[in-house]
């Protein structure tokens, strides 16, 4: 409680400075006075009663000195007053005031907004009870189980349960379906359908994670325990904000998803979004009502449901290592169990050498983790590199002023002010310039969060990520706000206040022997353009390789295509049923029949949407070392994408149920099958099932491109979906003319045959296709910006200590061009000179390059980091720029008039 009191005390004193002076001032004279009249009343003159006063009370002086140190602090005072002297000094200056804020906001602004994004997707802990102590079977990638006895790292309904009954190591244990769907259902009362995002999680998922509800309760083991007859819900606080404005009475609402009516029993907290960052379900339902959540999914204890993540909470005292164990052993047992008699022996050395690795769920799930883990890691890199070029031309500018303040710095260490006082006072002046930049750099971090976000997103709604400026970014930016004022601040202190009192006092202007001979500030600017080379190869490089990417032969024609997602499963329709067929084809049919419409056609993927999968059998044997990805499509669907033909047929009205399986294969896919002969009329199966699952092939198509534009050729085949159940979502359709009137159109034709159905991301191919390099974009154009930023910094520099150098030799040159030098001389001389640094900083920055190749290569495509039209482009810019910042100067130089120069001094 005293020590409260004090600092009450001290800071109260630092507030009210100038009440506390005034009270203390009345209070010695109240003193001086009191005692004066004492003398008086013994006799003694005005004058000596005064003289005897003060020799009694002591010198007043040291005695308010004392009283100030021992109500305040003395160096809290001093750091006060050097801030209010700083603030001084600045607003003194305000051209280098002006170009230090905004380089420093642009730096400090920078690495804020990419930290806040790199905390977002990498580094920020679930909200959940104990993070740390969350752990995922296998490591969240569909494939990756060591060996290949197990290929994916989902699991079915019935080995969760049964590791949820047998571990020894997990306190809790949930599964997750590794999608989410994407629905549009009804909310009571309503009769429009809105897009809802459901994800089918276990009842244990919420005690898992230690998540209570904000109203109501969460999910709970008695709501998984049987399949199809629990139908309740738990909404996310943001779909509650929303969808129903936060309606007290949510819990007496119900939800219709399909034909089933959900009761909503709970609503999560505000700060919960999921398991999965960048995704934010809207509704939370058990597991066993998987079949009632279109798209209608197989039965949770059906094989299709081979689909569950797995995590669980170690028990207090676990490590991973021993849950590790456990969990391994766990695995083999129950998969021995499961298999039976089919274990044969081969199978059975694959499952001893298989494991599952443990991964910590601290900071969740996320496909965008895998996505812009290095392109964050890498532009973070990069902002670090443009802070510190702002950090090294401020310092050059800090250099010139206090070359410009010497002579004030001298008196003041000549009248006894300790060298360490003037030091500390520059550096507090830094410290305010970079506290300021900091403010800016924030306000500027706030706006370049949301745009950043819009970046990443590509273009459709922004990832639900929040990267707003919280208390972790502050503390981050207060770090990188110091630092860059030490950075900058101290070595010009340093300089500034070295002891050279005489020489200093005798000079007329600035320091001694300064005459444009500055090695630190001609070493600030090679930094400079060292590390301006660096990020404008960089840039470059990203950017041609962006280029690249764009001019990649997809294998269809991507312009003028639309396509839109179709929820046909949300609006009552089951892909086997045959109604479902019914409609996909009066769609087509009518589509087709538009006169603005070439070909239209469903599929079930689209470029960069995911695949589905399978080893297939050839002549009886599975070839477990081909995976073949697959699509089903409709009767116009090739001539819709425009993909060659190369030989054989496409589908016709012929191939239905009833007719025998066909498919189209791609090149890569023929060649791989059947190597030797003509694949027309050759057969293989999906699955070593039987003849059932036996496919002739008819034709073969170009290969195209399917889940990115960087990938090598794949194996691919298609189905027509008369042969195969499939709820569609994707409806491609080529147009003539405007792409509004067109999606309108379209959209009214598939209204018309029914309203219900719901319409969603109407876009077009060429869109989708440009969406799929999002992190590609980002880095090139985030890269070309930063690079362009880091050469203005560096001009800025250049121009700055040129302008120096010309101002310090004013009187060399007056005497050169006195003695016969001819202005051209004198211009290139100062050019001459900026060149050389400009060289020199390619030189250093050359290496700087070469080492970093190993981080870019993998991120390239089509060039290596090594590229020589890049690096020589990238010097060539440089030397232009430079040459155009130091002209100015230089021109100065060469105008200079003699006589004006030798009075200089």
């Amino acid at each position: 409680m005293d020590s409260l009191r004090e600092l009450g005390r001290r800071l109260w004193m630092l507030i009210h400075r100038r009440q506390f002076d005034a009270d203390l001032e009345e209070e010695v004279r109240l003193h001086l006075e009191l005692r004066e009249q004492d003398q008086i009343r013994k006799g003694l003159s005005l004058k000596e009663a005064r003289y005897a006063a003060s020799r009694q009370f002591g010198n007043a002086t040291s005695l308010t000195e004392k009283s100030h140190m021992e109500w305040g602090w003395e160096w809290l005072e001093s750091f006060v007053q050097d801030i209010a002297y700083g603030t001084r000094a600045i607003l003194r200056n305000p051209a280098l005031t002006i170009v230090a804020l905004l380089s420093l906001a642009l730096g400090i602004g920078a690495n804020t907004a990419i930290f806040s994004m790199l905390d977002a997707v990498m580094l920020r802990s679930l909200p959940v009870n104990d993070p740390a102590q969350l752990v995922l079977l296998g490591n969240g990638s569909s494939s990756g189980i060591t060996d290949d006895f197990a290929r994916t790292q989902l699991y079915s309904y019935p080995f969760y349960r049964r590791m949820q009954a047998e571990n020894q190591v997990f306190s809790d244990t949930a599964a997750i379906f590794s999608m989410t769907n994407s629905v549009h259902g009804f909310v009571e009362g309503r009769n429009e359908s809105e897009p809802m995002n459901v994800q089918l999680v276990s009842g244990t998922y919420f005690d898992t994670l230690g998540v209570k509800a904000l109203k109501g309760r969460t999910l709970n083991d008695g709501d998984d325990n049987s399949e199809g007859d629990h139908p309740v819900a738990v909404i996310s606080y943001a779909w509650w904000k929303r969808s129903l404005a936060r309606d007290p009475n949510v819990l007496s609402h119900t939800l219709k998803l399909g034909d089933t009516t959900f009761n909503i029993v709970g609503v999560a907290p505000p700060e919960f979004f999921g398991t999965k960052v960048g995704e934010a379900p809207d509704i939370w339902v058990p597991l066993s009502m998987v079949k009632e959540v279109p798209p209608h999914f197989g039965g949770y204890k059906e094989d299709f449901s081979e689909s569950l993540l797995i995590m669980g909470r170690l028990k207090p005292g676990v490590s991973i290592d021993a849950a590790t164990a456990n969990v391994n052993l766990l695995f083999r047992e129950i998969l021995i169990n499961f298999a039976g008699t089919k274990l044969d022996a081969e199978n059975r050395q694959k499952l001893d050498r298989a494991k599952v690795p443990l991964t910590s769920m601290a900071t969740g799930l996320s496909s965008l983790r895998r996505q812009f883990s290095k392109p964050l890691r890498l532009l973070m890199a990069v902002v670090a590199l443009v802070l510190l070029i702002a950090c090294a031309n401020i310092a050059n500018l800090l250099l010139a002023r206090a070359t410009a303040r010497a002579r004030e710095l001298a008196v003041r260490q000549a009248l006894g002010a300790r060298r360490s006082r003037i030091i500390r006072q520059l550096v507090t002046e830094s410290l305010v310039l970079a506290v300021a930049g900091g403010a800016l750099g924030i306000a500027l971090a706030a706006i370049a969060n949301r745009l950043l976000l819009s970046m990443v997103s590509g273009g459709l709604e922004p990832i639900p990520l929040d990267v707003t400026i919280d208390s972790r970014l502050l503390l981050f930016t207060v770090a990188i706000t110091i630092t860059t004022a030490l950075i900058f601040g101290t070595v010009p202190a340093f300089r500034a206040t070295r002891p050279q009192l005489i020489d200093t006092l005798k000079a007329g202007r600035g320091m001694p022997g300064a005459g444009g001979k500055n090695p630190l500030a001609k070493a600030l600017v090679i930094s400079q353009v060292a590390l301006s080379l660096v990020l404008m190869v960089g840039a470059g490089l990203f950017l041609r390789s962006l280029v690249n990417l764009n001019n990649v032969d997809t294998g269809f024609n991507k312009e003028n295509v639309l396509r839109l997602n179709i929820d046909s499963s949300s609006a009552g329709y089951k892909a086997e049923e045959p109604r479902a067929f019914a409609l996909y084809q009066q769609i087509e049919e009518r589509v087709n029949a538009q006169p603005n419409v070439k070909a239209a056609s469903f599929s079930a993927f689209t470029f960069n949407e995911g695949a589905w999968s399978s080893h297939v059998a050839l002549a009886g044997k599975i070839k477990k070392d081909l995976e073949i990805m697959h699509n089903v499509v409709g009767l116009r669907y090739f001539e819709t994408m425009q993909i060659p033909l190369i030989v054989g047929r496409t589908f016709s009205p012929s191939d239905t149920s009833a007719s025998a399986p066909v498919v189209i294969i791609s090149e890569h896919t023929a060649k791989t099958l059947f190597p030797l002969g003509n694949p027309i009329g050759q057969h293989y199966r999906l699955r070593d099932d039987g003849p059932k699952d036996e496919v002739t092939v008819i034709g073969v198509a170009k290969d195209v491109k399917f889940n990115n534009l960087a990938e090598e050729p794949a194996n691919l085949d298609y189905f027509p979906y008369m042969q195969r159940a499939w709820g569609f979502g994707d409806f491609e359709v080529r147009y003539s003319g405007d792409f509004g009137t067109a999606a309108a159109a379209v959209q009214q034709t598939i209204h018309s045959i029914d309203r219900n159905l719901p319409i969603t991301h109407v876009t077009t191919l060429d869109e989708q296709v440009a969406r799929s390099i999002t992190d590609q974009r980002v880095v090139a154009q985030l890269s070309v910006f930063f690079g362009l930023l880091a050469v203005f910094l560096s001009c800025i520099g250049i121009y700055g200590v040129m302008s120096y150098v010309v101002t310090r030799r004013t009187n060399e040159i007056g005497i050169r061009m006195a003695l016969g030098a001819v202005r051209s001389n004198m211009l290139w001389m100062v050019l001459r000179e900026i060149l050389i640094l400009v060289s020199i900083g390619i030189v250093i920055g050359l290496p700087m390059i070469l080492a970093g190749e190993r981080l870019v290569s993998n991120m390239l495509f089509g060039l290596k980091p090594t590229d020589p039209i890049t690096l020589v482009s990238a010097t060539v810019i440089l030397l232009i720029v430079a040459a155009i910042a130091g002209y100015q100067p230089a021109r100065r130089a060469a105008l200079v008039d003699p006589m004006v120069a030798l009075r200089y001094e």
